[in-house]
Formats: C-alpha cells, sequence, structure tokens
C-alpha cells in the first residue's frame, strides 16, 4: 500500500513533515488546522485543505495520520483516528503519560491499525556516532556516557509555556535524549534513576534538567538540558577504558582520544601545578594522548517514512515499537518522582 497521509496541525513540525515525507514515496493526502494563518498557508502551498480534524478523518484517500498537534491533545485525536481506521502517527511525546500510551495501544489494537511514534532522532548522526562506539567497542569498556543540550536562547514559546499543555523541555527534548540513551543501549536495563528539574527562567515549566541513569551494564548516563546556560560544553562525552570521545555539538565535530606509548611509560612522579603538588593530576606531556577522528556514520531522518512504508507493506518490523516508546514514558515518571522526592528512584 501506498502511505496517503494526513497532516493533523500544520505548525512548524507539520511542514516539516509535508515537505520531507515525500522523499519516502509518501503522498501528502490532506492537511488541517484550526488557525486561519495556517489553513491559508497550506492552500497557498497547494495542499487539500480541511478546518477540522473530524473532516480529514472522514476523507477515505487519507489511510495514515500524523499528529503535530500539542501534546496534550495526542491521546485523543489518536483514539479517534484509530476508530476511523487509520494507520497512526504521533509526535513525540506520543503521551503524557504510561496510562494515555496504554489506551492509545489498546484502541489501535483494537481498530487493526499500526501505531508508533516518531523519534526521529534516533536518526541524528551526533547520537549514532556514539551508538557506532558502543556497539563496536571502540572504548573499550565503557563506563560513562554524557549527553548535553545547551541554549543561550532562554524562554520557550507558545503552548510550550504551559503545563495544561504539555509544555516544557522535558516533554520537548528530554523524550529525545532519554530515548536516545535507551536506543544506544537496548539489552541493558535501567537499575536506577536520579533527576534534579528546575524552572529557571520559566514560572510553570521545567526549562533545566539533569537525570542520571544507572545501567546494569555498569554505564551511568548523565543527561543534560537547559535553556539557559551561555557557554555550551559538548553535545556528547563517552568514555571507556580504551579511550575517550567527544562529539562537541550537532555538526559532528569532535574525535576520539586514546593514550599514547610516551604516556604509558612515564615513570610515576610528583609535579608541581599552579594548584600545588601532584602527580595523577599533572599535565599530560606532548605526546601523552593520540587524537583520532570520529568513525563515519550515514543517516536520514526520512528513513522513518521508509521504515514505516516497510512495515505496512510486510517488509519489516517497526523501528520505534510502542514498549521502547513505554519504557521512555517510565523513565521519565520516575525523574518526576526523583525531582519531587530528591532521592534516587531504583528501576525495572
Amino acid at each position: 500500500m501506498k502511505i496517503k497521509l494526513g497532516i493533523i496541525g500544520f505548525g512548524g513540525m507539520g511542514k516539516w513533515h509535508a515537505q520531507n515525507a515525500p522523499r519516502a514515496g509518501v503522498e501528502i493526502a490532506a492537511v488541517c488546522d484550526i488557525a486561519e494563518e495556517k489553513q491559508k498557508e497550506a492552500v497557498e502551498m497547494g495542499y487539500k485543505l480541511y478546518k477540522t480534524a473530524d473532516e480529514l478523518l472522514a476523507d477515505p484517500e487519507v489511510n495514515t495520520v500524523i499528529l503535530t498537534v500539542p501534546n496534550y491533545l495526542h491521546k485523543d485525536m489518536c483514539i479517534k483516528a484509530a476508530k476511523a481506521g487509520k494507520n497512526v502517527i504521533t509526535e513525540k511525546p506520543a503521551a503524557l503519560n504510561v496510562q494515555e500510551l496504554d489506551e492509545m495501544e489498546a484502541a489501535c489494537k483494537e481498530a487493526g491499525v499500526f501505531f508508533t511514534s516518531h523519534q526521529n532522532r534516533r536518526w541524528d548522526k551526533d547520537m549514532l556516532i556514539v551508538k557506532k562506539a558502543y556497539d563496536e567497542g571502540l572504548l573499550g569498556n565503557i563506563f560513562t556516557i554524557e549527553s548535553k543540550l545547551h541554549s543561550g536562547n532562554g524562554y520557550m514559546h507558545e503552548w510550550h509555556l504551559y503545563k495544561k499543555y504539555g509544555g516544557g523541555m522535558i516533554y520537548d527534548w528530554g523524550v529525545h535524549l532519554i530515548d536516545q540513551i535507551l536506543f544506544m543501549m537496548p539489552d541493558a536495563k535501567v537499575k536506577s534513576i536520579y533527576a534534579d528539574i528546575k524552572n529557571v527562567l520559566h514560572e510553570e515549566v521545567d526549562d533545566y534538567f539533569k537525570i542520571i541513569l544507572k545501567m546494569d551494564n555498569g554505564v551511568t548516563a548523565h543527561i543534560e538540558l537547559s535553556t539557559y546556560i551561555l557557554k555550551y560544553q559538548p553535545r556528547w562525552l563517552a568514555a571507556g577504558d580504551k579511550g575517550t570521545l567527544i562529539v562537541d555539538d550537532f555538526g559532528c565535530h569532535g574525535s576520539i582520544y586514546r593514550t599514547g606509548k610516551l604516556l604509558e611509560k612515564l615513570p610515576p612522579q610528583i609535579t608541581e601545578t599552579e594548584a600545588g603538588p601532584t602527580r595523577q593530576f599533572a599535565p599530560v606531556p606532548p605526546g601523552g594522548i593520540v587524537e583520532e577522528p570520529l568513525p563515519e556514520v550515514e543517516t536520514d531522518w526520512v528513513d522513518f517514512y521508509r521504515n514505516v512504508d516497510d512495515v505496512l507493506n510486510g517488509r519489516a518490523e517497526s523501528k520505534i515499537k510502542i514498549p521502547e516508546v513505554r519504557r521512555v514514558l517510565s523513565v521519565m515518571e520516575a525523574a518526576w518522582k526523583s525531582a519531587e522526592t530528591g532521592e534516587a528512584v531504583l528501576f525495572e
């Protein structure tokens, strides 16, 4: 079957799907939005327009919908779409909590339609570089991974400012950052979760969080996001007993660092530094650490739609399964509990 997509919500992400899904052979069958300005844009761009979701769901040409509406609408829209016989893709987060997701999954199963979430950042090149290093043992036994995302832009906008609409950064980027860590290590179980969640500039919703996941494979993952840290740190750091990997930014600048032969042969000695005498933290001599390029990876966000097409035509399994989406939401719920109590939460 050919995917004939209905886009419910024609904001920034709705337009992204309209412009990019066709690269995977998807036909944009219709779009809808309740805002007059966005309706006008859709008509000017040549799309079939509906002014309500109900009208779009009644269109027999539409066989799949993508929900690019505020987070609090996902559950009701998903259930309504399933009852209309449409395959359902939600933007992330798929739901506001595990209970909502379970209701959505049940409705889709009852209707016999496909259901997934657009966790597009599983195709981010920066993350896939770290995953490749993990999968191929390029750093030896990894003991820590840091995923950090900082911005000096400060304030959020539109409905993201309000708790009742599912605003805040954990619902926005937190879903992605948690999903990336769990996707990177699919066979590892989370043992415990500690979280610090703050409202730095925003009254209602979080704009800073630090989440620490202790995994049963010996990795401790640190996830930190802020909309108001003004000097950015590397996007990724992964350290193992055979090297350290740094990815500086989304542009994937960075290197792998290893101990050079010179450093391995140095005798133990105390060195005077600006901080006083030290042996372990003395400056590394020239040649003591060697630098290697990051591993190469090829990726494309539109592979998400290629996979959906394969699933609907019986050629593959979904790369984003609902139990995986559920696990991310469970981690988010545990993080909120930890932040509330100030204590680590045991998990799984």
